[in-house]
């Protein structure tokens, strides 16, 4: 069966599972025009993304300078690097805004906050506070290995550093078996939340049901997604070079592509519409409850 996706090529979908949404089979042009798709909603609400991402870069900072003041230079690497693992649960406001600009809705920063409101929000704080569990094991990990190569002597500044890394036997060690773990981490991470957060706010589904799709979406598509994985890191390592400060834009585009490569590869449903979150109540003054709550004052204005 041929399904069109907002003037897309008919792609051929899979059979109906009933075991969780149905996932469409991608191309490698569908990547390119998810990010296209990703930077025309940055450009349209750059205020906004920009605002719900200033905590990156800040956080960078933060970071690096902790990490020169305390002699833990080597650190730095995998805690950029780590911002890959937890990436997806930040940028639950980017959805929010691609989401409502794809109905042709207002998207402003307040808007964005309406991801609070969802009523899976508790799933996606399960599912990332699980992501921030990968990052600290991902970090600890990398600790483990500069220790098991280098000893605990501390290096005295950034020649030195790499000096170590780049000139010396356990140097080359570090950076093989840095990165084979590392890329075990980050394969974790995108198995797990390739598309899990934008289902659960678009449909509302819990942390499982949006695991088990994130993987099914992955063995569907292996090439693909490799190639969005691979998207993320070096988008992500770009936006750490300048100071961390290109993460401003890197996230946001990101976050924004990300929706869109949701919407291109799960099926949507045929006249499904999401459940609106709980509306406003504004608060009544006393005098506004009806009198029968309040039997004594019936008796004295009688």
């Amino acid at each position: 069966m041929a399904t069109l996706y907002q003037g897309n090529v008919p792609t051929i979908v899979q059979t109906t599972d009933a075991s969780g949404p149905v996932i469409r089979t991608i191309q490698l042009s569908d990547l390119q025009d998810a990010l296209r798709r990703g930077w025309e909603d940055f450009k349209a609400v750059p205020s906004h993304a920009i605002i719900l991402c200033v905590i990156y870069p800040v956080l960078g900072l933060v970071l690096a300078r902790m990490v020169m003041g305390y002699s833990v230079l080597p650190l730095l690497f995998p805690l950029a690097a780590g911002f890959a693992l937890i990436g997806p649960f930040a940028a639950l406001g980017l959805y929010e805004l691609s989401s409502r600009r794809e109905r042709y809705e207002e998207a402003s920063a307040w808007n964005a906050m309406e991801v609070l409101r969802s009523p899976s929000f508790g799933a996606m704080l399960g599912l990332g506070a699980l992501l921030l569990a990968l990052f600290v094991t991902w970090v600890a990990t990398a600790q483990a290995i500069y220790v098991a190569a280098f000893g605990y002597e501390g290096v005295t500044g950034i020649s030195d550093f790499t000096t170590r890394v780049l000139t010396t036997q356990q140097g080359w060690w570090l950076i093989v078996v840095g990165c084979g773990a590392g890329f075990l981490f980050a394969l974790a991470a995108l198995c797990i939340s390739a598309v899990s957060f934008p289902l659960m706010l678009d449909r509302h589904a819990g942390a499982f049901e949006a695991m088990s799709t994130s993987l099914r979406v992955i063995a569907r598509n292996p090439v693909p997604m490799a190639a969005w994985g691979v998207i993320v890191a070096v988008l992500l390592a770009l936006g750490t070079i300048p100071a961390f400060l290109g993460l401003a834009v890197v996230i946001p585009l990101l976050g924004h592509a990300t929706w869109h490569l949701y919407r291109k590869v799960i099926v949507s449903e045929p006249g499904a519409h999401p459940a609106p979150p709980p509306p406003h109540r504004p608060r009544k003054p006393a005098a506004d409850f009806p009198a029968n709550l309040f039997p004594w004052r019936n008796k004295s204005d009688a």
